[in-house]
C-alpha cells in the first residue's frame, strides 16, 4: 500500500517508523540518565540539567519560541519551563504538560541487573526511572508532534504551548503560582498532556480528571516514655490498640468506608457511572490483585477507583518494630490518605473525621496534620474536546478507546482548570503494574508505540479545517 506524501497517514507512517527504528527509545534512553529525583537532597542541578540539555534545544529545532527556564515561585523547588510554537492564533491551541523530575532513585533495590537512571531492556519492558512517570510519556507526546510536523512540510496549522514542570513528585508545588501569574501567556483551548496508568495495558485510555489526595495522622499519645510490659501491661491503656480500634470504625473488615460523610455527596453520578459501563480494570502485575469483596459493596472495579472515594492507611507504627522493647509504648501514630472525587469536599473530611471519633468515644484520638496535597479535578466526559480526541484517538488506532471520568491517582488538572478554564484531556501510556514510585519502573513498549499514533493523528486533526 503506498501512503501518499504529505497526509495523516505519512504522519501516523512516520511516527510508527520513530519507533520501529529505535529513536523513541534511544531519546528516552538519554533522558533517563539523567538522575534528575526531585526528592533527594544533592540532585537540584539535575533537575535544571534536563531542562537545558534535554528538553530545550528539541522543542527549539522543532520550532518553539520563547523557550524559558524559569525559577520556581517557591524557593527550594524545580524550575519550570515554557514554550510556545504560535502559526495563527485564530487557529487552535493546545497545552501540553508533563514534568521532568522523578521520585528517589532506591538504587539499592533494583532487581540484579537494572538500575534507575539507565534504560535497561528485559522481557519486552524498557525498565528505568522515569520511563513510565513521565519522562517516557512526555517524550512520546513530543516525538509524535515531530512526526506529524515532517509529514506536513514543517507546518501544523495549529497552535502548541508548553509547559514543564520539575517539582510533581513534591506536590506540584508553584505550579499554582506559577501559571496564575502566567495565565495570559499560558491561554490555551484545551489542556492535553499524559501521566498515569490505562485502564488496561491494552486499552488506550483517555481520563477528564485526576482524584485528589487528602492527608492527615492520627495520634495516640498517653505517656513521655514507655512503661514496662511486665509491671504495667493490663493495668495502662495501650496507644497501639486504641488505635487500631479508631481506624477499625473508620472502616470495616472489607474496606467498605464507616465515615459516611466523606463520600461522594450524591453516589455515582450517573454521566459517571454510564461512561464507565462496561470499563474493565487491571494489569497490576504481580504485585497487586483485584480483590472483588474489598471496597464499596453494590460498586464495580471501575467504579470503586474512578468514581468512589478510598482511604488508605499509608504507614503506620508504635514502639520499635525493628527492635521491640518490653514496655507498653508510649504513642502510635498512623499516616493516612483519602483518595476523593469532586463530587466531595475535601473541607469537611477533618470536622467529619472528628465527630466521628468523638461519637465513638475515642477522644484521645488527635487528628493532626490535615491538608490537601492535590486536589481533584473532571471535566465532563461528554464535552466536545474529550469526544474529539476519542474520535481521532479511535481512527488512529482502529480500536475503542477508553474515556473515565478520572484517573485513580493524584495530577496538577485543577491548576489549570481554574487558571486557564481549559478542558482536561489526559491521554496515559503508561498502566497500573509499572511500578512507578518503586524499583524496576518501567514501559511498555506497545502502549508507547500506540501513544505515537495517537498523538500523530490528533496533531494532525488539529490542524484540519
Amino acid at each position: 500500500m503506498t501512503i501518499e506524501t504529505g497526509s495523516r497517514a505519512d504522519a501516523l507512517a512516520r511516527a510508527a517508523a520513530m519507533f520501529d527504528e529505535g529513536k523513541l527509545k534511544a531519546r528516552l534512553s538519554d533522558f533517563v540518565a539523567i538522575p534528575s529525583t526531585a526528592q533527594e537532597p544533592g540532585y537540584e542541578p539535575y533537575l535544571t540539567q534536563y531542562l537545558e540539555q534535554a528538553i530545550k534545544p528539541w522543542v527549539e529545532s522543532l520550532g518553539f519560541t520563547s523557550v524559558t527556564i524559569h525559577p520556581n515561585p517557591l524557593a527550594g523547588f524545580g524550575p519550570i519551563l515554557t514554550a510556545e510554537r504560535i502559526e495563527d492564533p485564530s487557529r487552535p491551541t493546545v497545552l501540553l504538560y508533563g514534568h521532568g523530575d522523578t521520585v528517589r532513585g532506591l538504587d539499592d533495590q533494583w532487581s540484579e541487573g537494572l538500575k534507575p537512571w539507565e534504560l535497561i531492556e528485559r522481557d519486552g519492558k524498557w525498565y528505568g526511572r522515569g520511563t513510565a512517570d513521565n519522562k517516557g510519556q512526555h517524550v512520546i507526546n513530543l516525538m509524535a508532534l515531530e512526526a506529524t510536523l515532517a509529514a506536513r512540510g514543517g507546518k501544523l496549522n495549529a497552535n502548541v504551548k508548553l509547559v514543564l514542570e520539575m517539582a510533581e513528585e513534591r506536590g506540584s508545588r508553584g505550579l499554582r503560582e506559577f501559571v496564575a501569574q502566567n495565565a495570559r501567556a499560558l491561554a490555551a483551548d484545551a489542556l492535553i498532556a499524559s501521566d498515569g496508568p490505562r485502564v488496561m495495558p491494552e486499552v488506550p485510555t483517555i481520563a477528564t480528571g485526576t482524584r485528589g489526595t487528602f492527608h492527615f495522622d492520627l495520634v495516640v499519645k498517653l505517656r513521655d516514655g514507655g512503661v514496662h510490659s511486665g509491671h504495667w501491661g493490663g493495668l495502662t491503656t495501650d496507644p497501639a490498640v486504641i488505635l487500631a480500634h479508631a481506624i477499625g470504625t473508620m472502616m470495616d473488615r472489607n474496606g467498605k468506608i464507616l465515615v459516611r460523610d466523606w463520600l461522594p455527596r450524591n453516589g455515582v453520578p450517573a454521566d459517571v457511572r454510564g461512561v464507565l459501563a462496561g470499563c474493565e480494570v487491571g494489569g497490576g502485575g504481580e504485585a497487586a490483585t483485584i480483590d472483588p469483596n474489598w471496597g464499596e459493596p453494590g460498586l464495580t472495579a471501575a467504579e470503586k477507583i474512578y468514581g468512589w472515594n478510598s482511604l488508605i492507611i499509608l504507614a503506620m507504627i508504635s514502639g520499635q518494630p525493628e527492635g521491640p522493647v518490653n514496655a507498653v509504648a508510649p504513642e502510635a501514630r498512623a499516616h493516612c490518605q483519602i483518595r476523593y472525587t469532586v463530587d466531595s469536599d475535601p473541607e469537611t473530611f477533618a470536622d467529619s473525621l472528628r465527630k466521628h471519633l468523638d461519637a465513638h468515644g475515642l477522644q484521645e484520638v488527635k487528628i493532626q496534620n490535615a491538608f490537601t496535597r492535590m486536589p481533584a479535578s473532571r471535566t465532563s466526559p461528554s464535552h466536545p474536546w474529550v469526544v474529539w480526541a476519542r474520535e481521532s484517538m479511535e481512527k488512529s488506532l482502529g480500536k475503542h478507546v477508553q474515556v473515565i471520568p478520572n484517573s485513580s491517582g493524584g495530577l496538577p488538572g485543577d491548576v489549570f482548570v481554574d487558571h486557564l478554564n481549559v478542558p482536561l484531556v489526559w491521554v496515559p501510556h503508561s498502566y497500573n503494574g509499572c511500578k512507578q514510585h518503586g524499583p524496576d519502573e518501567h514501559l511498555l513498549p506497545g502502549p508507547a508505540r500506540e501513544g505515537l499514533l495517537a498523538f500523530a493523528g490528533m496533531y494532525w486533526d488539529l490542524g484540519e479545517k
